[in-house]
């Protein structure tokens, strides 16, 4: 059985296969006639081409969908984005991991804050029989039915202590996560979450989420470029923008550089004053791991305002995939443990 871990973030959908990684926008919008499909100088890279069909209705997903399509959706709403994005987000990554007809078992994951909520409802919109349809930068349709099997969501969080524990064959390679208390800060788009594995319990003590993620300090920084240039910035266009460290408005290139200082500055605060509320009673936490694809740049200015032993994070690894690395693992080692059971009591295992 294939196992796939999907991260359905509000900024970016992230899955692998175990073999094969993708990343995209969480954003879809209408699909319209393209004209003119021939690339101009350099092939388009197949990421930024997803166009599917799903249930017959016909997307651009990511990338796509932010150049060529008129109408776009993009939410911070949970309730909206389980409704109206999850699916279309989730069944868009597989049509770029699985085979047309595969059966798969899925590992995915929600925000702390939401998880009892809607982790029902999540599953229910995965699970089962799928009918997709690929189309390629040619217009070439394939069809894509594909089954998922089994669904396990867990809190968002644990998908990067799993990834830190596990090795790429999914055992438990490091002990120190099994047996010591990690706090996890896990900065995502619209969220930050927290939460406490103590010996790899659950404590929903020392867990919560707060509205503290990196779209908070794009939206800072929007409201300035908007002072300044009358221009309202759509928060998924912000990303390259910091990354660069600057913007061009109509012709004029705007430095962000201040405006990112000041706003990641108080977004860390912001970070770090939620870990002194929910932690109050565990500070006799070993260790703090700060991931998610937001934990990357805000890193610098939040550890200092962190008390305690801190994991450094690996500036060559994309914490974008911490989560889902770990939800790939988790699903692998469940699973393949249950196959052995399951060849042991048939006696077939060899």
């Amino acid at each position: 059985m294939n196992v796939v871990g999907v991260d359905i973030g509000f900024g970016f959908t992230k899955a692998t296969n175990g073999k094969d990684t993708l990343v995209f926008k969480s954003i879809f919008g209408e699909a319209t006639d393209i004209q003119f499909r021939e690339h101009l100088l350099t092939a388009t890279n197949p990421e930024e081409h997803l166009h599917v069909e799903l249930e017959g209705d016909s997307f651009f997903v990511g990338e796509l969908a932010e150049r060529q399509s008129h109408v776009r959706s993009f939410t911070l709403d949970q309730n909206q984005f389980i409704t109206n994005f999850a699916k279309i987000m989730a069944m868009a990554a597989l049509s770029r991991l699985v085979s047309a007809n595969d059966t798969i078992n899925l590992v995915t994951g929600l925000p702390v804050s939401f998880y009892r909520r809607h982790r029902e409802e999540l599953s229910g919109l995965l699970l089962g029989a799928h009918s997709l349809v690929t189309l390629d930068s040619s217009g070439v349709r394939q069809e894509m039915p594909v089954t998922v099997n089994q669904v396990r969501v867990i809190p968002q969080p644990f998908g990067s202590l799993f990834n830190l524990m596990m090795g790429e064959t999914a055992e438990l390679s490091d002990k120190r996560y099994v047996q010591q208390k990690i706090g996890v800060v896990d900065v995502g788009f619209r969220t930050t979450d927290y939460t406490v594995s103590d010996k790899t319990k659950y404590s929903g003590r020392g867990s919560g989420s707060s509205e503290s993620g990196i779209a908070r300090a794009f939206a800072m920084i929007a409201a300035k470029l908007l002072e300044q240039t009358g221009v309202d910035v759509e928060l998924y266009r912000m990303y390259d923008a910091v990354a660069r460290g600057s913007i061009k408005i109509r012709g004029k290139t705007i430095d962000l550089k201040p405006l990112t200082e000041d706003a990641f500055s108080k977004l860390a605060s912001a970070v770090a004053t939620e870990v002194d509320r929910l932690w109050a009673d565990d500070w006799d936490i070993d260790l703090i791991v700060v991931t998610g694809g937001g934990g990357a740049v805000l890193a610098p200015y939040l550890q200092p305002l962190l008390s305690g032993e801190v994991l450094a994070l690996d500036p060559t690894a994309d914490s974008r995939l911490n989560n889902v690395r770990g939800y790939w693992k988790y699903g692998r080692n469940v699973w393949g443990t249950q196959r052995q059971v399951t060849e042991k009591k048939t006696g077939t295992e060899s």
